[in-house]
This record gives structure tokens, C-alpha cells and sequence, in this order.
């Protein structure tokens, strides 16, 4: 097991499409010597580029270095696939273990002095010779090093590798505590507890139940795609209290699974690691080389959207009071808005779920793709999947293989919650073109239909896998998805726009075949920006919540004052509740992916909002031209081009963001 060459975990892929993972054969004992070995080898492909008698140059240092690790980086692409599917108890022991390894080994390149002194050396020679990818790589690398202490003395070097450590054991900690508050159910034990469920959810409850070993009630999964229907559909008041409270509290319950100790320790040791990087708090650290560059800068645009919508919500729950006649608790919003919808626009969306069938919706995003892209997807069976609920198609453009994509919709035990995409390869030709492999997964529940918000989350991470499928670069730090955090939201949030088109809902048909009727698509539309004060103010809500947290430095920080005194400086209405309150915050606390960088999808917005609106004032959504535009200038380029100047290459001109909030339906 310990041998490359048998260790499936570290093995060259093989087989069709430039290799696949070996998804059949790993177990969850491959990993650790995989990643052992992985390390070692990598530190050997180090040492041989430092040891390099030859003056430092592109090809012997930043080609050579951006070329290591190929066998680590293999394992890690897996590592990642069980961390996000399949999180065993077995699994999450090692990757316990693991975490803080692999933060030291991170560290001991990131602070090789001699590896510094060449990239340095590199950066500081004339560049003419590089063409302008080349240039953007070793700024990239040169940045990414100075930003993560290369050039720190050796003690605070020490330091800072102690506090990474520390940081991933405890983000660790935080992502398996989230995962088992997500194993608990809401139970229920008699018809009467149903009461305005459709019968799909019904059915999905019952399923979960004998799943569970206790056919005979009904369980509600502490998901968010099982927990939102319910809170929506039940007639239950005390039942909707019980579930909305178990939802929102994941983390919070002061058992052994509370993450606000946690919560707390991660962002003291992030403050002390910006102080000894030479920032004033974690948040200047994190925008620096971000397209916001200024915490202060993000703050403002979400202020700017958060006010609207608060007041929009507010507005809101005055009219929903009306309706319901009592005073509206956060446990009744959802069910209640539902009923304001139905009575001023004659629209419930459970009208809509029998047209989400799983497999029309997918076929519509295959034909989009190849609208605007000339994608073509093929489903290719044989391939080895981590599950059997994973299905995987090739893609193609004209006839040229672009890389595969690798589709995992349904929910299950050992899952993390909600939906993302990953990329198990990176499109890059440092030496021969190498294809992409990317998937998209999601938390559905299987035998129920799908929501119109289930629709949109799917063009969401769509539009992720998307911008890997068209990655068209040479090196792969610099292919698909490798971008700013907030740039890289911007196409997967364009993408749902498609959705909504009348093309798109000529696929969408019931068991019978019958499209959507008109009349519901009209009525749809009228309703277009009805509820947008609510989700766009429970967003904008953690969103400032999490700026706010990175930027109070090293004052310690108690979870629950924090997000109730923040949340009283804003103006929180008292029937709201943040999208991700503090100790479920997954975002910001299971790793630091979006840390301090939640503001992303409002930023992004702006940006998509504003392109979307190029394709309206030209022919329409498919306009060709400015497609072409869109793929030539974002979604082929990668991070080869600075996200700022990518977007004005794409609009002619920086974005605007009047065209987010004439979307929302705001007062400008």
C-alpha cells in the first residue's frame, strides 16, 4: 500500500480523458501514506529547484515549481472528495490527524528561504522576454509567498506555521461538528404534525424515517434543503418553531458539538496571524489582493444594498401581519410570505415543483451551455464514480473534448450540507494539453421535487463548473475557477439568469410531458422581485457579521454578544435571522475559503447583474456576439488577467451597480 504505483490515492489516473481517479478502488487507508508520500516526493522536487546551480529563471523556477506536487496534488483533489461526500466517521479521524500535517508541509514551502530567494529573484529581473501569462504567474506566486510570510524572520516564520496549525485543526473541529448537528432530525409522530405538506415532502419524510430504522413517523432532516420546504409548506406553528430553531441553531446548543468556543479561537488566531504579516486585522489581509482591496470599500456596498433591503423586508412583514393577524415570528416568515405571494399574485411556487424534474432541468442547462459556449454534453457510463448516485458526461465543443463533468445531486449520510463545485483537475499545457474534470454537487432530496431556489442553485454551481469547462491557459494556478473570491462568483451567479428565459422553460415539463402553462410563467414574472428584501437582507446580514468579526483584530470575541450587538447596530428586524448565524457559519469557519470574503456574492452581483444587462440591451440572452464576448474576455482567461481589467474587457467599461437594484426592485 505504501508503493505509488499501488496506492490508488497517489497513482497516475489512467484510462480515457487524459486519466481518471481511480474512484473504485480508494479506501479510506490509501490516504494517509498516499499523502505522506505525496509530501515527501514534492519536497524532493524543492530541493532539486533550489539546489539548481543555474541563476534562477522562469523555466527552472516558477515553471518548475508550478509543475511539482503533481502526484499531492492528485491526492488532495481526493481528500477533498470524501471530506465534501463522504465524511465517515473513519474519514473525519484522519482527517483530523491530517489537517495540521498538511498546514506544516504548506508552511515548510511557503518558508523555504532559498526557494524565495529564486522566485524573488525572478520577479525582481527584467520581465520583457515573459509574455503577459507568464508575467501574471509570477506575480502570482511571488504574491502568494509574500502574502504568506516567505519573508518573515525565522522566529515569526515558527510562529506563523504554529498558528496555521493550530487554525486547521480547529477549522477541522468546527466542519465536523457542523456535519453532526446536520445528522439530527425533526421528528414527527403523528399525521396531525403534516398538516400543509404537499405529498412529495411527505413521502421524503417517511423515506428518511425507515431510513433511520423507524418507519411509522416522519423526520425532517436538519438541512437546509429539507428544513426550508418544511418551514414553508407546514400549517404546524409549534412544529415550525421546533424545526426553525434546531436549523438555526446547529452549533449553538452548549453540547459537545458547539462551535462558538471554536468560532471565537479561529478568529483570535487569525488576527494574530495578520498582525505578523504585517496587517492591522485579518480582513485588510484578506481583500489586499482582492478586486475590493479595502474592507472598508466591501462594507459600503453591502451597507449600500443591506439598507434597502431591510426596509423592502420590513415593508413586508407589515403586509404579511395583515395577513396571518398576529404578530409574525422568524419560525412563521417563510410560510407566511408564501400565503402573500399566493394572494397578490395568485402564485404558490409548489405549482412549479412538478415541472423541476432533476433530469429536464439538466438537460436545460446542457443546452444553454451549448448556446453560449458551443458545449456538448455526452453521458458517458463505466467510469468509476466515489458513489452510485454520481453520474459523469463528457463534454465536448465541436469536436474537441473539453474534460468531463461529474454531477452528485442527492443528499445522504456522511455529506456535507448545501451544494458546491470542485474541480478535480485544473485545464492546463505546461506540457501537452490536460483536460478538466469537474463536478457539481448538491444536497437534494431524492423522490422529492425539486424548489424553484433547488432550479437556481443549480445554474449556480453550473456556472462554476462552467468556468473550468472553459478554462483555455497554459499553467494550471492560473486556470478556471483560480480567481479572486470575489470574481469568482460573478459567473456562476450570471449563469442563473438563464433559468428564468423562456427557452429554458420550454424544457421544463411535468410526468406528462406538459410544459409549464403560460399562465404560470406570467404570473411568475409579475412576482419576479416579490420576497427580495428577505433574501437579500438575511444575506447581506451574515455578510457584514463576517467582515465585522475579521476586522475586530485581537480583541477576544464572545459569538453570541458579537452577532447580537452587530445585528442591533444594523437595524436587524426581529422576524430575521442571518443566513449563517456565527457557529454555523461554514463559509468563514470550515477553512477560511470565504473568510472575511463572504461580501463575494455581493460584490459579484453587481458585476453580473450589470453583464447580464449587456446581453438585454444587445439581441436578448443568447445573443452570440456578446457571448463570444463573455467567453473570450471572463470564462476562457481564467486568472491570466487581472479581474478588473477581464470585466472591462468584457463591458467596454467598470460595472455599475444602478442595475442591481433596479433588479431587486429597490427604490435607486
Amino acid at each position: 500500500m505504501n508503493s505509488s504505483s499501488e496506492n490508488p490515492v497517489l497513482a497516475p489516473w489512467t484510462g480515457p480523458w487524459g486519466g481518471v481517479p481511480a474512484f473504485d478502488r480508494i479506501q479510506v487507508a490509501h490516504f494517509k501514506p498516499a499523502l505522506e508520500d505525496g509530501m515527501a516526493a514534492q519536497l524532493a522536487e524543492i530541493d532539486a529547484i533550489t539546489n539548481d546551480p543555474a541563476a534562477p529563471t522562469f523555466a527552472n523556477t516558477i515553471v518548475a515549481f508550478e509543475k511539482s506536487g503533481a502526484p499531492l496534488t492528485r491526492a488532495l483533489s481526493l481528500f477533498g472528495v470524501w471530506a465534501g461526500g463522504l465524511s465517515t466517521p473513519d474519514f473525519q479521524a484522519l482527517e483530523t490527524e491530517m489537517s495540521p500535517k498538511l498546514s506544516a508541509f504548506r508552511d515548510s514551502i511557503i518558508q523555504n528561504a532559498k526557494l524565495f530567494a529564486r522566485i524573488k529573484a525572478v520577479y525582481d529581473a527584467p520581465r520583457g522576454a515573459l509574455t503577459a501569462e507568464q508575467q501574471r504567474l509570477l506575480w502570482r506566486h511571488y504574491t502568494a509567498f509574500t502574502r504568506q510570510g516567505a519573508a518573515l524572520d525565522a522566529a515569526k516564520k515558527t510562529e506563523l506555521s504554529a498558528l496555521n496549525q493550530q487554525l486547521a485543526t480547529l477549522t477541522t473541529r468546527f466542519s465536523q461538528n457542523q456535519l453532526g448537528e446536520e445528522e439530527e432530525v425533526l421528528v414527527i409522530e403523528s399525521r396531525e404534525g403534516l398538516a400543509g405538506l404537499p405529498e412529495s415532502q411527505i413521502e421524503a419524510a417517511a423515506a428518511e424515517a425507515t431510513r433511520r430504522g423507524k418507519p411509522g413517523v416522519w423526520m425532517i432532516s436538519n438541512t437546509r434543503s429539507s428544513m426550508e420546504p418544511f418551514l414553508i409548506s407546514s400549517s404546524d406553528r409549534s412544529l415550525r418553531e421546533r424545526g426553525w430553531r434546531m436549523w438555526t441553531h446547529r452549533g449553538d446548543n452548549g453540547n459537545a458539538r458547539d462551535n462558538n468556543a471554536i468560532a471565537a479561537e479561529i478568529l483570535l488566531l487569525r488576527a494574530r496571524k495578520a498582525k505578523l504579516l504585517g496587517f492591522p486585522t485579518f480582513a485588510h489581509w484578506r481583500l489586499d489582493d482582492a478586486m475590493a482591496k479595502d474592507p472598508q470599500t466591501a462594507l459600503d456596498l453591502m451597507l449600500s444594498v443591506w439598507t434597502p433591503a431591510r426596509d423592502q423586508f420590513r415593508r413586508d412583514v407589515v403586509e404579511i401581519e395583515k395577513l396571518a393577524g398576529f404578530k409574525v415570528e422568524p419560525w412563521d416568515y417563510r410560510a407566511y410570505a408564501e400565503k402573500l405571494r399566493k394572494a397578490k399574485y395568485d402564485l404558490d411556487l409548489n405549482e412549479l415543483k412538478p415541472y423541476l424534474q432533476l433530469e429536464k432541468l439538466r438537460e436545460a442547462m446542457f443546452w444553454v451551455a451549448g448556446q453560449l459556449y458551443g458545449l456538448r454534453f455526452e453521458k458517458r457510463d463505466g467510469l468509476p464514480v466515489f458513489h452510485p448516485d454520481v453520474t459523469v458526461y463528457e463534454v465536448w465543443r465541436g469536436e474537441k473534448p473539453v474534460g468531463l463533468w461529474y454531477f452528485d445531486p442527492y443528499a445522504r449520510p456522511a455529506k456535507q450540507s448545501g451544494a458546491w463545485m470542485s474541480a478535480y483537475r485544473d485545464q492546463q499545457r505546461i506540457e501537452g494539453e490536460v483536460l478538466t474534470l469537474v463536478s457539481n454537487n448538491s444536497n437534494f432530496i431524492k423522490g422529492q421535487p425539486i424548489s424553484w431556489d433547488d432550479a437556481r442553485t443549480m445554474f449556480h454551481e453550473f456556472g462554476h463548473a462552467l468556468h473550468g469547462l472553459n478554462s483555455n491557459v497554459t499553467y494550471p494556478s492560473l486556470s478556471g475557477t483560480n480567481t479572486t473570491r470575489d470574481f469568482v462568483e460573478f459567473p456562476s451567479q450570471l449563469n442563473e439568469h438563464w433559468l428564468s428565459t423562456p427557452e429554458v422553460l420550454k424544457f421544463l415539463v411535468n410526468e406528462k410531458g406538459e410544459p409549464i402553462p403560460a399562465s404560470l410563467v406570467e404570473r411568475l414574472e409579475k412576482a419576479r422581485t416579490f420576497n427580495e428584501g428577505f433574501a437579500t437582507a438575511e444575506a447581506q446580514a451574515s455578510a457584514i457579521v463576517d467582515m465585522k468579526l475579521h476586522l475586530a483584530g485581537e480583541t477576544p470575541i464572545d459569538p453570541k454578544k458579537f452577532e447580537v450587538a452587530i445585528l442591533a447596530e444594523i437595524g436587524m428586524p426581529p422576524q430575521l435571522v442571518m443566513r449563517h448565524r456565527i457557529p454555523a457559519f461554514a463559509h468563514i469557519f470550515s477553512g477560511d475559503g470565504y473568510a472575511a470574503g463572504y461580501y463575494s456574492y455581493i460584490w459579484a452581483e453587481v458585476l453580473e447583474r450589470d453583464a447580464y444587462e449587456a446581453f438585454l440591451e444587445a439581441g436578448g440572452p443568447y445573443d452570440r456576439t456578446v457571448a463570444n464576448r463573455l467567453y473570450e474576455a471572463v470564462m476562457s482567461v481564467g486568472d491570466t488577467v487581472d479581474p478588473a481589467e477581464a470585466f472591462r474587457a468584457f463591458r467596454g467599461r467598470d460595472p455599475k451597480p444602478d442595475a442591481l437594484l433596479r433588479a431587486k426592485g429597490f427604490a435607486l
